[in-house]
């Protein structure tokens, strides 16, 4: 995992310049701040240049001050409490056309998603989840609506799918106690992580089982106990996080397993279709 960006800024300040200090000392004592400062906005208020701010971000191994800021930013996600994401949003939004602000937000996060996920990864996940004995999905507290959409779909096409369904952190362990060799859990979680989740994953990881993990970042708790890696970008919306991105992945995922399946998915509606029919479950006058 990457070492937490804060410890990277305490660990280099012996090497830098003197401007690059006070640089860095006001970001350790005001991160919540700096993370939405731009870079004449930070140079200013430690009285420094423009120029230093992006060099003070390429010599700690960013490509440029947006590369820093965006890591700075995934960090301080998984720290604020509600209260204070509501007053970082509400800053940042002002009063701009929430619909029109939101949805271009929203379809940017899919396109860094489309750039930035592991196709290896993506493709690797699909090969595990078609062969595995059994499908474990589990996701905690907002994450749980990403689970279920992908638990709800996955059982069209196997019959060994079991979605983690958890009040209390002894029934985790009860529910994966039998996933080991051969089985696949798909562990998905965003800020604010839940700390179920990560004992969840290792507890997997410790029984043998393959695990894919559907999270935001490199940074995240749950991405250096896992087989698979599957990011999705995943900003703050006020005082809650866009999950517009992860329902993507998981579509596309979706998508992926139906295409390998498809033969017996057909099979499968169309009994469906049957059923539905039967017992009159949609509406036939529906236009």
């Amino acid at each position: 995992m990457k070492k937490n960006i804060l410890l990277k800024i305490r660990d280099a300040i012996p090497t830098m310049s003197k401007g690059q200090r006070k640089l860095a000392y006001f970001i350790l004592d005001n991160y919540e701040k700096a993370a939405f400062m731009t870079a004449v906005k930070l140079a200013d208020a430690v009285d420094t240049s423009e120029s230093t701010v992006v060099r003070f971000a390429v010599n700690l191994g960013y490509r440029g001050y947006p590369d820093f800021q965006s890591n700075l930013r995934e960090m301080l996600r998984a720290r604020l409490t509600s209260v204070q994401r509501m007053e970082v949003s509400s800053d940042l939004l002002g009063e701009a056309d929430r619909i029109t602000t939101t949805l271009n937000t929203d379809i940017s996060r899919i396109r860094a998603t489309a750039d930035q996920i592991s196709r290896q990864d993506f493709r690797d996940a699909a090969d595990r989840i078609c062969s595995a004995k059994h499908i474990y999905v589990m996701g905690m507290r907002s994450s749980a609506y990403l689970a279920g959409f992908l638990a709800y779909n996955l059982r069209y096409m196997f019959e060994n799918v079991t979605q983690v369904r958890t009040s209390s952190g002894s029934e985790v362990f009860e529910e994966l106690l039998r996933a080991g060799e051969g089985d696949v859990v798909i562990a998905i979680s965003f800020p604010r992580y839940s700390s179920r989740i990560v004992t969840a994953v290792e507890f997997a990881r410790s029984n043998g089982a393959y695990v894919v993990s559907l999270t935001d970042s490199p940074l995240s708790p749950i991405a250096g106990d896992t087989d698979a890696r599957l990011y999705a970008r995943s900003d703050m919306s006020y005082f809650a996080d866009s999950l517009v991105a992860p329902f993507a992945v998981i579509d596309a995922l979706i998508a992926e397993l139906a295409s390998r399946k498809k033969n017996e998915l057909e099979k499968t509606l169309a009994r469906l279709e049957e059923i539905w029919d039967e017992y009159n479950i949609y509406d036939k006058d529906a236009k």
